[in-house]
């Protein structure tokens, strides 16, 4: 299985953006964990993190035909970018949402994800666990 996995804005400051909510990993331990896990399970993950809006729908669009599966962590576009909504509904590829946080239990407008109806799941409170979780999803399949 090839995954595809797309983190958003500020994922990029992983082990340094709020820590007591984050962690203190990196982006590059979370990269390093999902390409283990895909190698273990005989698949391949590729990586794309991007701060720009247009940036990640390219990606969503690029990846129709060529990934089996998409793990995407929309970060603060969850809760308003129909944009993301849209690109993931119009590729052929099932997309899963993870956020390392309790989305629940933060704000008020984390809670609401307008991107969640274009995947097959949403899981999140988890930390970096949530992104293998998700890809479980897709080889359990």
């Amino acid at each position: 299985m090839k995954f595809l996995i797309i983190n958003g804005p500020n994922l990029n400051l992983l082990g340094k953006r709020e820590p007591g909510i984050y962690g203190k990993s990196t982006y590059a331990d979370l990269c390093a964990l999902i390409e283990g896990y895909a190698r273990e399970h005989g698949s391949e993950a590729e990586f794309f993190q991007s701060n720009h809006e247009g940036a990640i729908i390219d990606a969503i669009h690029a990846a129709d035909g060529v990934y089996d599966a998409i793990v995407i962590n929309p970060g603060a576009y969850t809760h308003y970018s129909y944009a993301i909504l849209d690109a993931l509904k119009a590729v052929e590829v099932p997309a899963f949402e993870v956020h390392i946080s309790h989305i629940d239990q933060r704000e008020s407008f984390r809670a609401v994800s307008v991107t969640a109806p274009a995947c097959v799941g949403q899981i999140y409170g988890l930390g970096f666990d949530g992104y293998l979780r998700a890809m479980d999803h897709f080889l359990k399949g």
